[in-house]
């Protein structure tokens, strides 16, 4: 082969290598633009499709792929959505116009994608809610509410099909916006409603807590009908109810 022709071939090697390194270049760009671009879509009507989400986000931005979560087995939806855009700002723009609006009459929650389930389970900034207005206060009017505290990473009034449930769920990006909403609306009037603001507890901590009460009942049963303590009215007491009998009604 002539020299010509090696220079050739090497330079045609050196193209169609430099075109391999821009590409996986360019794959691993996309990649980490969509991990920060992932949309998590709550709420969902269970009949809602891939085509009804892409119709609503594409309005906003550059969709990349949507995700509906089913029960393959049961062959229903799971009620919740992954929406990947190619570039944040379009995410950005989806979140602050798409939140809480209708799809099939459910309002869809829509929140920033957490892969990694630690923070999110971990309980950190999250709030619990009640005693809200049935009729005024939805999800939206809830994150209006909450949100010049700080950012907010979840928000949810939970429902009935037919209306809320009086209560809901905030969840703030930091403790501190947590603990600042907390301290400034707790027991406050909303709509003629007081109220009630908890941070909240897994249901492991609020079974520990419901235990160590029921525990320290027990015990102060227990000390009552020593017999030091029979002369005590709260010792009669405590054995009539021993002697009541309790029937479930079905």
């Amino acid at each position: 082969m002539k020299s010509d022709d090696l220079k050739r071939v090497e330079l045609r090697l050196q193209t169609a290598d430099g075109l391999l390194r821009r590409n996986i270049s360019t794959t691993r760009e996309i990649k980490m633009n969509l991990s920060i671009s992932a949309l998590y879509v709550g709420d969902l009507h269970h009949e809602v499709t891939e085509n009804m989400l892409m119709e609503k986000f594409s309005s906003v931005g550059h969709v990349h792929s949507i995700r509906i979560c089913r029960n393959w087995n049961l062959c229903v939806s799971l009620c919740y959505a992954y929406v990947n855009f190619y570039q944040r700002a379009d995410a950005e723009r989806a979140l602050a116009t798409l939140n809480c609006k209708l799809l099939m009459g459910n309002p869809m929650r829509v929140m920033w994608s957490q892969r990694d389930s630690t923070m999110r389970k971990s309980g950190v900034g999250n709030l619990f809610i009640k005693n809200l207005d049935l009729e005024k206060i939805d999800s939206m009017a809830l994150f209006d509410l909450f949100s010049v505290f700080g950012k907010i990473l979840s928000c949810r009034v939970v429902r009935y099909k037919t209306g809320t449930k009086g209560y809901g769920y905030v969840q703030f990006e930091s403790p501190e916006a947590a603990n600042l909403a907390k301290e400034k609306l707790n027991g406050k009037l909303l709509n003629g409603h007081k109220v009630s603001i908890q941070h909240f507890k897994s249901r492991k901590e609020r079974e520990t807590e419901r235990n160590h009460h029921t525990q320290v009942f027990i015990n102060k049963q227990k000390t009552l009908l020593r017999p030091e303590h029979q002369d005590n009215p709260v010792h009669h007491n405590v054995q009539r109810m021993k002697n009541v009998q309790v029937k479930t009604v079905p």
